[in-house]
C-alpha cells in the first residue's frame, strides 16, 4: 500500500483493552467493558490523541466504577445521549468531581479537565436510556495516577 494514503490513518478496528491497573481495569456491569479505543498511538505512531468511548446502559456495578486520578495531559469527557429527537438530554443524571467540586452532568455535554488536576468519581444516580461516554486525551496514550 502507498504509504501517503490516507486509510493508513484510519482504524475501523479499535483497541479492547482495560487502560490501567485502577478499578476501571476489571468488568463493570451496566457499561461496555473495556471501553473501545479508536485512536492512540499504538493505533496510528505519531499520532498525539487519544480517543476512546464506551456506552453505559445501566446503573453500573461498582457505582462509581472509577476512583479520583489525574493525567499528565489534558482531558475531554464527554457524555452524549442517545435520543435524535432531542440529542441535547443524556437521558441520565451523573455527578462528577473536579478538584473539590462536585456537580451534575444531566445533558449532552463535554468536560474539559486541564493536566494535573484531579477528577471523577463519576457516579450514575439515574438512567432512562443508553449514553455514549468519550474520553479524548492529548499526547496519544492513556495515563493517570491514581490519588
Amino acid at each position: 500500500m502507498d504509504e501517503s494514503q490516507p486509510t493508513k490513518y484510519l482504524i475501523t478496528k479499535p483497541l479492547r483493552v482495560f487502560l490501567d491497573s485502577s478499578a476501571s481495569a476489571r468488568p463493570v456491569k451496566g457499561r461496555m467493558s473495556p471501553t473501545q479505543t479508536y485512536m492512540s498511538k499504538e493505533l496510528v505512531p505519531g499520532a498525539n490523541v487519544f480517543v476512546e468511548w464506551g456506552w453505559i446502559y445501566d446503573i453500573p456495578e461498582p457505582n462509581p466504577w472509577l476512583s479520583k486520578h489525574v493525567h499528565p495531559n489534558d482531558e475531554v469527557v464527554i457524555h452524549i445521549g442517545s435520543d435524535p429527537n432531542n440529542p441535547e438530554d443524556l437521558g441520565a443524571e451523573i455527578e462528577a468531581e473536579m478538584g473539590d467540586e462536585k456537580f451534575i452532568i444531566n445533558k449532552t455535554s463535554a468536560w474539559y479537565v486541564p493536566k494535573g488536576v484531579s477528577h471523577t468519581p463519576l457516579t450514575i444516580k439515574k438512567i432512562e436510556r443508553p449514553i455514549i461516554q468519550m474520553t479524548i486525551i492529548l499526547g496519544g496514550e492513556y495515563s493517570s495516577k491514581k490519588l
